[in-house]
């Protein structure tokens, strides 16, 4: 199956191919650093890295950008409200905005550009706009004129003259239309500005985004961003490029669902929204990831304690199948060929069965739309087989060291893909089970002693004293797992 994407120009899925054989141009929209990333930057930044991952792994040549809107009224009033300059705003938030994606375990794009370093690539658009007529000055400012352009609102769909029915244009206006949205503003007192041919000034939030060209051509294969990008940045930006250019863009459009709260959409407006950090001290990086991938990048998701700690159950079932595979596997030769001819068990031939199928659905899976939420369902079939075989399996053989080792080899190479598994097992685990146990009233050596002594009873014969400790910490919410390699424990 080959690659077909959704594209939101179209409202299909359509098979993917990039303008030039083997290479992809992916722009993204990145964040205006003027406070601390929320969850749904998270889930922007966790979707297009899982998405510029599956490119590479799927072969092609990657440019991704994603940039830094570091001029804005927002970092404006953020600095003044500071008493300090933009560019002090800007660059905490920028560092901030790089911490908090490093913890979510985002690879770096190729390039990372900031709008105020193309401020002469922005005027000389402008130019461009204004000479084709789809833009006019008027008192210092420089306006798109949205009537110019005949495609306008092809992205969302909407109607102009609809739009333009419910807007208002009040004595005074500057601009023509209602809809016609500002390429350049003219300077304000104690705002920061350049020189422009109409004045001082600075861009517009709009054309900032007009640098994609510079690094990726007039035409490009994959725009992304959220939902609520569609109108009316998206929308602008292909006005003002293809107005520019006269040719087209991009070739799709891709965008992520909403974050919703209580059924709700996640905003900064309706104060419903929670930081990136805010959530890290509660859940480990890796859980946040698991838990953006537990619904399709399109689809809306929703945030709750109870959804966190499900997708961190998810991960620990798969880390806990990693360690015990870690386990056996110790100081065993994972390369050595087989010269022993043995036949695999009834649970060996299934486990087998999945291990031949893992690579061709997850493909296909990641082929379909980037569905991560389908790939991991494939994982999570494979570790059930995995769990079912090591747990009737009481002798390792050639042939079962061999099958379980491409077993963890097809999960390391399925997290390169997702982002996870990035972490030693048992350190994750470990991790895990000390947070776990600081809401219980046992420490992690306790339990540790107790499965131990538990172990020694059994051993003795003696299980009235073993189902005691057994059931000593059940009452303390501590669910032992017993299986041929050993006993684990886990919090309920």
């Amino acid at each position: 199956m080959a690659l077909r994407v959704y594209n939101t120009l179209t409202g299909e899925k359509e098979l993917f191919v990039p303008l030039v054989p083997g290479k992809v141009g992916m722009y993204v929209c990145g964040v205006t650093v003027y406070d601390y990333c929320h969850i749904g930057h998270a889930r922007a930044g966790v979707v297009f890295d899982i998405i510029y991952r599956y490119l590479k792994y799927a072969g092609y040549d990657v440019t991704y950008v994603r940039n830094y809107t570091d001029i804005d009224d927002k970092i404006i009033n953020r600095a003044n409200q500071e008493g300090t300059d933009y560019r002090t705003i800007a660059d905490r938030y920028i560092q901030a905005f790089d911490e908090d994606m490093a913890q979510l375990g985002l690879a770096k794009p190729t390039l990372e550009p900031k709008a105020t370093d193309h401020i002469g690539g922005i005027i000389d658009i402008i130019e461009r706009l204004i000479a084709k007529g789809h833009a006019y000055v008027s008192e210092g400012d420089v306006y798109y004129a949205v009537e110019s352009f005949p495609d306008y609102l092809k992205l969302s769909g909407r109607n102009l003259e609809e739009m333009q029915a419910g807007a208002r244009v009040e004595i005074g206006d500057k601009k023509r239309h209602p809809m016609d949205f500002a390429l350049w503003k003219g300077s304000k007192p104690g705002e920061p500005w350049w020189q422009s041919p109409w004045g001082s000034g600075r861009p517009g939030w709009h054309i900032e985004c007009a640098m994609s060209m510079e690094f990726l051509g007039k035409t490009f294969d994959i725009h992304g961003g959220g939902k609520d990008l569609v109108f009316p940045h998206h929308e602008n930006e292909i006005a003002q490029s293809e107005g520019a250019n006269g040719c087209q863009f991009v070739r799709y459009w891709l965008h992520n669902g909403f974050v919703n709260i209580n059924a709700e959409k996640m905003s900064k407006s309706l104060g419903n929204f929670f930081t990136i950090r805010e959530v890290l001290k509660k859940y480990d990086p890796e859980t946040l990831r698991f838990f953006i991938l537990s619904a399709h990048y399109r689809s809306p998701i929703d945030f709750s304690d109870q959804n966190l700690d499900e997708a961190q159950s998810g991960l620990e079932r798969i880390y806990s199948c990693l360690a015990a595979l870690d386990d056996i596997l110790k100081g065993q030769s994972q390369t050595a060929e087989i010269t022993v001819v043995e036949s695999l068990s009834q649970v060996g031939q299934e486990l087998q069965e999945k291990v031949d199928q893992f690579l061709p659905r997850f493909i296909e899976a990641m082929d379909d739309d980037f569905n991560a939420t389908q790939a991991l369902g494939v994982l999570f079939e494979t570790v059930r087989a995995t769990n079912r075989f090591l747990a009737e399996t009481k002798e390792m053989t050639p042939i079962s060291l061999s099958l379980i080792a491409h077993v963890r080899h097809l999960f390391v190479d399925a997290g390169g893909v997702l982002g996870l598994f990035t972490i030693v097992p048992d350190v994750w685990l470990a991790g895990i089970r000390s947070a776990k146990a600081g809401q219980i009233d046992l420490s992690p050596d306790e339990i540790e002693r107790l499965i131990v002594e538990r172990a020694d009873a059994r051993g003795a014969k003696d299980f009235k004293r073993g189902d005691e400790i057994r059931d000593l910490l059940l009452a303390k919410g501590i669910l032992l797992l017993d299986s041929a390699q050993g006993t684990t424990w886990n919090v309920k």
